[in-house]
């Protein structure tokens, strides 16, 4: 038993690799592995490109012969900057800011400026800043508890009410004994 005493120390490696594995994956299999890559995508390249140049030229040679009725036309798929009015609406913008621009100062301007809106009717146009103020005064129009929503929304504008909160309920507490 003595002759069979185990050891904690590694048994001698009989082969000797000098501390590494010499049977790894050797650097010129993925160097030859990508270049075989790069030449497949050149082929293909080539072939997409060989390919589209042979059915254009196909397409010109048998393209029908013009009428002698007809007018050559202009190529349309090239628009000079003169061509672009002749466009029917709505065309594209060609400048968005400086196109935008006089739209919104205008709404800028309304919404800065006291205006009538329908003068027959009495019905003006307030600077959104006066309409804040005059929500935080007045508070907000509501709709009485007991009404339709099919009233009419006039009369709901005409008596601004503060909302209120309802009240909480009283209880008794003492009385039930708990």
């Amino acid at each position: 038993m003595s002759e069979d005493r185990i050891t904690n120390q590694p048994t001698p490696n009989p082969i000797n690799h000098d501390g590494f594995e010499h049977e790894d994956l050797s650097s010129s299999g993925v160097f030859y592995f990508l270049a075989g890559l790069g030449l497949f995508g050149l082929l293909i390249y080539l072939i997409g490109f060989g390919m589209y140049r042979f059915l254009d030229n196909y397409a010109r040679a048998h393209q029908p012969p013009l009428s002698p009725m007809a007018t050559p036309q202009a190529d349309t798929r090239t628009v000079t900057h003169e061509n672009v009015q002749t466009f029917p609406q709505p065309r594209l913008e060609e400048n968005e800011s400086a196109q935008l621009r006089p739209f919104i100062e205008d709404q800028d301007q309304k919404l800065a400026t006291y205006d009538w809106v329908d003068k027959d009717s009495g019905t003006v146009r307030i600077p959104i800043d006066r309409a804040m103020e005059l929500i935080v005064q007045r508070g907000l129009p509501v709709r009485p508890e007991g009404a339709s929503p099919a009233q009419s929304p006039a009369a709901d504008i005409s008596a601004p009410v503060k909302k209120q909160l309802p009240k909480a309920p009283t209880t008794r507490a003492g009385a039930s004994g708990n």
